[in-house]
């Protein structure tokens, strides 16, 4: 009587080895999917917290050494042509005393621009959270959502390193402002002043934001189980609205 054919054992799958801290910051520029897959195992956003503070504040003292909170305010109020016209109006003696209480302003703000930016991404987040959870029905945590936000905005933190290195190196301070820093986008090479609307529109298409939102997608896709091209369209879908939004501030504002 012949024996019984035994059937094969499946090779057990080999599991993802955990990524620690550091090799999840390295891999957001050089393996993405790496470390997005991994903040399903944990949704720690510490470190790239930590290194946002020590850059940011690099960057403003790189700034504060190299034009000065005085200068740097002067050009942040000349894209700002009605309250510049306003203080132009007043006597020498309040105008000074406006400029001195901007000069101060501008530096406390920048000091601390990083908590503004984290609430700036707690509400990104919370967005995002939204849409995949009641718009699309995904299986998500918003601790997860805000995980992916904080890695994918690593890549802004080149931006403030590459501007703190063309200051050192002897850029110009006449133009320079904190929002618009270095040549990464096409609105740097407009008038802000002659044509606000445009200078929105184009600032918004900066080389580092548009790395950062692809980023974000393809963070998306890998904690939850929606398609690739979904998770572009909600992103760039959320990006379209921020645009319109900039642009209808110009048009009050300007």
């Amino acid at each position: 009587m012949a024996a019984t054919p035994v059937p094969p054992v499946p090779a057990p799958v080999a599991e993802t080895a955990p990524l620690s801290e550091p090799a999840r910051v390295l891999n957001t520029f050089f393996a993405p999917r790496k470390t997005f897959t991994d903040l399903r195992r944990s949704a720690s956003w510490w470190l790239p917290f930590l290194i946002s503070v020590i850059v940011s504040t690099i960057f403003v003292y790189v700034g504060d050494q190299k034009v000065g909170f005085r200068k740097i305010a002067e050009n942040t109020l000349q894209t700002q042509p009605k309250q510049a016209a306003q203080l132009e109006q007043l006597p020498p003696d309040q105008r000074e005393a406006q400029m001195r209480g901007r000069t101060v302003g501008a530096k406390w703000i920048s000091y601390l621009f990083f908590l503004f930016i984290l609430a700036l991404h707690a509400i990104v987040a919370g967005l995002l959270f939204a849409t995949l959870k009641f718009g699309l029905s995904a299986d998500v945590k918003y601790k997860t959502v805000f995980a992916v936000v904080m890695f994918a905005s690593l890549p802004g933190l080149l931006k403030a390193l590459l501007s703190s290195l063309s200051l050192v190196a002897g850029a110009s301070a006449d133009s320079f402002t904190f929002q618009n820093p270095i040549a990464t986008n096409p609105g740097y090479f407009v008038d802000p002043v002659a044509h606000p609307i445009l200078y929105s529109f184009l600032t918004s298409f900066d080389l580092f934001t548009i790395w950062t939102l692809v980023l974000t997608a393809i963070g998306l896709t890998c904690i939850t189980k929606i398609k690739s091209g979904t998770a572009f369209a909600v992103v760039f879908g959320w990006f379209a609205v921020a645009i319109l939004m900039g642009v209808g501030a110009a048009a009050i504002f300007s």
